[in-house]
C-alpha cells in the first residue's frame, strides 16, 4: 500500500538579512560618488558598532548615474547598497535603527530565516511519516490487514517560508516574502516584537511544510 501524507513544523526565526544603503546627489559624478563614499562609510561604522561583525556586511549594489529629468536634471546620482545579516533576530531592530541615525535612505527588508533550517525540516518530515503511518494503518485496520514492515519512503518536497525544501514536488507554492520597506524611519513596534531600543520586528513563526510517500507491507491480522 502506498501512502500520501504532509506535514508541519513551526520554528522563530533567529537570523534577519535586510539591505541599508543611501543615494547622494551632486553636480559632478564624482562629487557624488565621494558623498555617497563618505556615507556608506558611516553606514557601515554604524553596523559594526551595532554588533554586526564585517562578514555580515556585503556590498550589493554600486552605481553612478546622471539624472536626466525632474528637479535634479543634470546632476548626478550616486548609490551603495550592503546587505547585511544580523544572527541574533533580537538584536536587528537596533542595527536598523544605527543605519537609518547613520543616514541611510534605503533600507528593505527583513527576510526572517532560521540559522539551521534542516532542524526545522527534519521535525516536519518526522510529522509527515507519523501521519503516513497511522493513515496506513487506518486503511489495513479497516481491510482487515496489518503493517508488516515499510518498503519505501519518498521525499515529495516542501517549502520553508518563502523557499523550497529539496525534494521532487513542492507542496505549495511558497508564500510572499516577509518583506516591507523603510526610509529613515523603520519598522512599527507590535506587541512582543524583537529588540530594545531600535525599530521593533515581528519574529513570528516560520512553517515548515513537507510531503512524503511511505510504502508498506501488508499482511493479514
Amino acid at each position: 500500500m502506498s501512502v500520501s501524507a504532509t506535514g508541519e513544523a513551526e520554528t522563530r526565526p533567529d537570523v534577519a538579512k535586510f539591505e541599508a544603503g543611501v543615494n547622494n546627489w551632486a553636480p559632478s559624478a564624482r562629487a557624488a560618488s565621494e558623498a555617497n563614499a563618505a556615507d556608506i562609510r558611516e553606514i557601515v561604522t554604524a553596523l559594526r558598532s551595532a554588533g554586526v561583525a564585517e562578514r555580515d556586511i556585503q556590498t550589493r549594489a554600486v552605481g553612478v548615474q546622471r539624472i536626466d529629468y525632474g528637479d535634479r536634471k543634470g546632476q548626478y546620482q550616486a548609490s551603495n547598497i550592503v546587505s547585511v545579516t544580523v544572527r541574533d533576530v533580537d538584536r536587528a531592530g537596533q542595527a536598523v535603527t544605527a543605519v537609518t541615525e547613520a543616514g541611510a535612505n534605503i533600507v528593505s527588508g527583513p527576510d526572517l530565516r532560521m540559522s539551521d533550517p534542516e532542524k526545522a525540516a527534519n521535525s516536519a518530515y518526522g510529522a509527515a511519516y507519523r501521519a503516513a503511518r497511522a493513515r496506513a494503518e487506518a486503511y489495513a485496520d479497516a481491510a482487515g490487514l496489518k503493517i508488516s514492515r515499510v518498503l519505501s519512503i519518498r521525499d515529495a518536497g516542501g517549502a520553508q517560508g518563502n523557499r523550497y525544501l529539496p525534494g521532487a514536488v513542492p507542496v505549495a507554492p511558497p508564500p510572499p516574502p516577509i518583506a516591507t520597506q523603510a526610509r529613515g524611519g523603520g519598522w512599527p513596534a507590535p506587541e512582543e516584537a524583537a529588540g530594545t531600543g531600535g525599530s521593533m520586528i515581528m519574529t513570528g513563526q516560520t512553517t515548515s511544510a513537507v510531503a512524503v510517500q511511505v510504502d508498506f507491507a501488508l499482511t493479514p491480522e
